[in-house]
């Protein structure tokens, strides 16, 4: 009896259409599905044969099919589908009943609050094909709350809402995203979504979504601190949803150049821009700190991308409109002279000015609260490393021993990271009494796991 041949699967015309769109050779697109294999902490070590197999039509492993994804879609600079790639649906996929913003969010919720979840949360990637959902579109549209039988609520429970989102902010600014986020999740869970379904007048219904919007917001941007680059964008997402559902301007702004810092942190920077752009042309009437808030973002993402005329330009109109908002009050608000400063420095280093740049931090780190201590490690060490670049060892180390003087106060993954880095610069230069004294402060407040090896 003789066996039947296996078949030879059909070479995946998509992919290899994508692939010659890229210009790749197969080795830079295993080079490429590797690296990001190794951003979202799984590493991989394809090489080209798996790449010939799969242009071939064998199909690459299922968790690995996004990243193939994402990798396309950052080269072309357009999101990639799965069957535009050759790729089947997702399991996920196959239903086509969509969970609702509510069901949604406390699905994030409930995974974000259980400590077993959060080694899988953590390999969520950051995606450049993530599509926003526009102003008009969410606008008005989530669907209609269901009615709760518990109660009603009113506008007290709207002030909980914003009270608690204001104390968690407090303490993330304090202590960083490790200590509030889980809190954060748990209250989103247990207290606020129950209220998105009670019982409520149309007014209140706007705000109580309105303020959960806001909260979203800040959980996601904890998840930036920590790392976990999808699992904030997720969050983002929930926070564009209801702040259109509530028309909301201020918050679905806010959240989209949120999404913009986030990109233009990770280099990003033509997602940043893109980002940026959005947030501005969602807010037409945007008073003059607002204003100065989105054009310091654009001109960090147009310096990133090397459209220096732009990002000049920008910059100019947030300083001038930075100007008008201080001169109106002296009340500093979320984005004050502190924060449009840093934007300077980085622009200047885009640029190509280093001096300039680490000018412009000094300046930002004289005029910021003391109470910022996650936002002063992490400009603090950019500060140290532009230092170093030029080549001043002992002003990196004075400015990195301010940094230790603070980590141990601190529960943040970019602290985190911002302290390993610094083991890292500084190891070379151990001969130097200045770096071999800040090398030994900083090994007693680091934790083992985050010293080189």
């Amino acid at each position: 009896m003789e066996l039947s041949p296996v078949p030879t699967p059909e070479p995946n015309a998509g992919l290899e259409r994508l692939y010659r769109e890229t210009g790749w050779t197969l080795r830079q697109f295993a080079q490429e599905v590797n690296r990001i294999g190794t951003e979202r902490g799984t590493p991989l070590k394809y090489r080209e044969p798996s790449v010939h197999q799969w242009l071939k039509g064998h199909l690459p492993k299922e968790e690995v099919r996004p990243l193939i994804l994402e990798v396309l879609a950052r080269k072309l600079h357009r999101p990639v589908t799965r069957s535009e790639a050759g790729f089947p649906s997702a399991p996920s996929e196959e239903s086509n009943a969509l969970p609702s913003t509510v069901d949604g969010l406390i699905d994030l919720g409930r995974q974000d609050m259980d400590p077993s979840r959060r080694s899988v949360l953590s390999v969520g990637l950051f995606s450049v094909a993530l599509t926003i959902p526009d102003w008009p579109d969410v606008v008005g549209r989530m669907e209609s709350a269901q009615k709760g039988k518990v109660r009603r609520i009113g506008l007290s429970d709207v002030q909980t809402v914003i009270a608690m989102t204001e104390r968690i902010s407090d303490l993330d600014d304090q202590f960083g995203g490790r200590t509030a986020r889980p809190m954060a999740a748990a209250f989103l869970v247990n207290t606020v979504t129950p209220y998105l379904r009670a019982d409520a007048s149309e007014e209140i219904r706007k705000a109580m979504m309105a303020a959960t919007s806001d909260l979203c917001y800040l959980t996601g941007y904890m998840a930036v601190d920590e790392g976990v680059h999808g699992l904030a964008q997720r969050y983002y997402l929930k926070a564009l949803e209801l702040a259109g559902a509530s028309e909301d301007h201020l918050t679905y702004c806010t959240t989209l150049r949120g999404m913009s810092v986030q990109a233009v942190d990770l280099r990003h920077g033509s997602e940043a821009l893109r980002l940026a752009d959005a947030a501005a042309a969602a807010s037409p009437q945007a008073g003059p700190r607002m204003r100065a808030f989105l054009a310091g973002q654009q001109a960090h993402a147009s310096a990133q991308v090397g459209e220096r005329n732009k990002a000049l330009l920008y910059l100019r109109e947030a300083e001038t409109a930075m100007e008008k908002a201080e001169s109106r009050s002296k009340t500093f608000g979320s984005y004050n002279p502190a924060s449009l400063t840093y934007h300077i420095g980085q622009v200047r280093y885009e640029l190509g000015d280093v001096r300039g740049s680490i000018a412009a931090l000094q300046e930002s780190d004289r005029m910021r609260q003391s109470s910022f201590r996650r936002t002063r490690i992490r400009y603090l060490s950019i500060l140290a490393e532009r230092q170093l670049e030029i080549g001043h060892l002992e002003a990196a180390c004075e400015t990195w021993a301010e940094v230790v003087d603070i980590y141990p106060h601190v529960q943040s993954g970019q602290c985190d990271r911002s302290v390993a880095k610094m083991h890292s610069r500084i190891r070379p230069h151990l001969k130097n009494h200045s770096a071999r004294n800040l090398y030994e402060r900083a090994r007693l407040v680091t934790p083992k796991t985050l010293l080189p090896r």
